[in-house]
């Protein structure tokens, strides 16, 4: 996982994508992860929380991480 680095790498771009998505039903975001992504719920958000706090995926979605960032210090 690159999210020190300068740039994001595939799969931390993806979790962004789907992390930005609308869920209309419940359960429908947790298949995606699995199916998607290939992730446990647990592991894609322990690497969305240590994105939140990336430059570099600031850069890629500044709208979406503005909005975690702020979720988060709730």
């Amino acid at each position: 996982m690159s999210t020190t680095g300068p740039e994001l790498d595939e799969l931390d771009r993806a979790i962004l994508d789907l992390e930005a998505e609308h869920w209309k039903y419940r359960g429908a975001k947790e298949s995606a992860i699995r199916s998607t992504l290939g992730l446990s719920p647990v592991h894609y958000y322990q690497r969305l929380n240590a994105l939140i706090s990336s430059e570099a995926a600031a850069r890629h979605a500044p709208m979406l991480i503005s909005r975690l960032r702020r979720a988060r210090s709730r």
